[in-house]
């Protein structure tokens, strides 16, 4: 069974640095609750693989993403390897003049198998759910 969650959010702040800020995955244990760690493993300007480990109360999971970058603009996070049959999102970062953005996430996943689905799911859906809402409170932390 595919999860679908969709997020936005508007910003006073410009798109570059909420587009910074996302892509910033070496400092996602810093704010993300349940980010236990984060690596990048290779990275380019458009693109950029990445492996999360996601915990709390004794249970974690690793997954690794590629994701594809138009900085500024978009990325597009695909699975390489993890808990998950699938797993595919994408972020867009839209200009509103010069100091404004409108930030969206549109995320989709599916467990691989129902025990992992039991274990890792309420977790993972939590982090999914609030994930625009942490980035956001970040920024305001970051930028004022």
């Amino acid at each position: 069974m595919t999860t679908h969650i969709q997020r936005s959010a508007l910003l006073p702040y410009p798109a570059q640095a909420l587009y910074d800020l996302v892509n910033d995955v070496a400092s996602y244990p810093k704010f993300l609750p349940w980010c236990s760690s984060s690596t990048v493993i290779e990275e380019t300007d458009v693109l950029m693989r990445a492996s999360l480990e996601v915990a709390k109360g004794g249970l974690s999971q690793k997954f690794v993403t590629r994701n594809v970058l138009v900085p500024g603009n978009t990325i597009e996070m695909n699975l390489e390897e993890g808990p998950f049959t699938q797993l595919h999102g994408l972020w867009v970062f839209k200009p509103l003049g010069e100091k404004a953005c409108k930030i969206s996430l549109d995320m989709s996943f599916d467990y691989a198998g129902s025990i992992v689905r039991a274990t890792l799911g309420p977790l993972f859906n939590q982090a999914a759910n609030t994930l625009v809402d942490a980035f956001c409170q970040r920024a305001k932390q970051l930028y004022g």
